[in-house]
């Protein structure tokens, strides 16, 4: 088709199920993200980092801003990407001014980029959980005059809502994504279709001019998540995000995590993402992610680690124990939000996007329990009582000191322990 209504190109997503999907996205979704934007203001001395993979829908704003405003673009070789120093002497040479690093490469360079980067007009980033961490070390020691934090599905055009970070939440609370760009909507709507209250989480919707024609030739799939838009005028549309959101009282928004990251553990309804946020501000932790792993017939926690590195090691190897993790976060989680096991990464698997990789993440093997030094059960009552934790842990072995909770136990499990002893 021809004009910005009809014309449109396509750009790929893997979404959280990993499978790539081809989208649809309309040329009015593009100016409407680049042309005279309300978050930013582009001028034509502006140098952009044209840094992400082609199919990926940051280089929806690396190509299409520029070229519309009469800026450059300056293409990083992947090789230069791919090392943080090279990066920012990269960006020094080039002049470049206005570059996207999505949240997992930002927490993964932050420390060169605060030491070695130039000052940038904009660093915009996005595509997931923001680390605390990475975004206050660039805001105390080497600040672009714009860090923006963006929100967004490919669905909806690269984001959909935008706020300029100056300062971070105390506490450890969580950062917020935002405020909807111009001509969008956003719906956070409960299990019925209803607008939830301030403070109150629920599916996040999008609706507006960003929004994408669909999926390429699939039609039941483009059904499912693109609904009708019941607060719009007749016809509209919007996105099912399946991601968790709620209104703040100053009408930003926090971003929860992903609908299906919720899960339910022995009836409780439980939001992974409360405990990778209890994690974070732990001592010595610099990056978590928290899964659910079904072993047998149960459900279990399995914590991810990165230490901070500029912790000291004494600190981050005692703070790190699984004994001591789990004793941090039973003053913030109730018992049933602890994970049973944690496992130390020297890095979390990313996708070739930068995107978590939560499909890489290894098995938790017996050192990630939170265990007592093992110190095997004496006599036949113990080796019996020791078997019975086996049989309904699921684990290979017990230590007469082992605590049958921290080892993954709840009170079903207690209940069928009791019978069977």
């Amino acid at each position: 088709g021809t004009g910005p209504e009809s014309a449109a190109y396509v750009m790929f997503t893997s979404g959280s199920s990993g499978v790539p999907k081809a989208v649809v996205v309309p040329h009015r979704g593009v100016l409407n993200l680049v042309l005279e934007p309300d978050y930013a203001t582009w001028r034509s001395d502006d140098r952009f980092a044209l840094a992400s993979n082609p199919s990926f829908d940051s280089t929806t704003l690396e190509v299409w801003a520029p070229l519309l405003c009469g800026a450059r673009v300056v293409v990083v070789p992947q090789s230069v990407f791919l090392d943080p120093h090279a990066l920012a002497a990269f960006v020094r040479a080039s002049g470049i001014t206005v570059l996207i690093l999505v949240a997992a490469v930002l927490r993964a360079y932050a420390q060169t980029l605060v030491s070695a980067m130039p000052r940038l007009r904009y660093l915009i980033t996005g595509g997931d959980v923001a680390d605390p961490a990475a975004l206050a070390r660039l805001l105390s020691l080497n600040p672009p005059e714009h860090l923006l934090q963006t929100y967004g599905p490919t669905e909806t055009t690269q984001f959909v809502t935008t706020m300029v970070l100056r300062e971070l939440p105390a506490d450890g609370a969580r950062i917020p994504i935002g405020r909807p760009l111009r001509n969008s909507r956003i719906h956070i709507l409960d299990d019925r279709g209803r607008p939830t209250p301030v403070g109150v989480a629920g599916e996040l919707h999008i609706a507006g001019a960003g929004l994408a024609q669909g999926y390429f030739d699939q039609p039941e799939l483009t059904a499912e998540r693109f609904v009708p838009d019941p607060f719009g005028a007749p016809g509209s549309r919007m996105y099912r995000s399946g991601d968790l959101a709620r209104w703040r009282a100053d009408g930003s928004l926090d971003f929860l995590g992903r609908n299906d990251h919720q899960v339910k553990i022995r009836g409780f309804r439980v939001e992974l993402g409360e405990i990778e946020a209890a994690l974070q501000v732990c001592p010595g932790v610099r990056e978590a992610v928290v899964v659910a792993r079904q072993d047998g017939e149960h459900k279990r926690l399995v914590a991810y680690l990165v230490a901070d590195e500029s912790a000291p090691e004494s600190l981050s190897a005692e703070s790190l124990s699984p004994e001591a993790l789990r004793t941090q976060l039973s003053t913030r989680l109730p018992e049933y939000m602890l994970p049973a096991a944690y496992v130390r990464l020297p890095a979390l698997p990313l996708t070739p996007n930068g995107k978590l990789d939560r499909q890489a993440l290894p098995e938790a093997d017996a050192s990630a329990l939170d265990s007592s030094a093992y110190e095997p059960p004496q006599g036949p009552v113990e080796e019996t009582l020791a078997a019975l934790w086996c049989e309904l842990l699921g684990l290979p072995q017990v230590g007469r000191h082992d605590d049958f909770f921290a080892l993954g136990g709840h009170s079903l499990l207690a209940v069928q322990l009791a019978s069977r002893v």
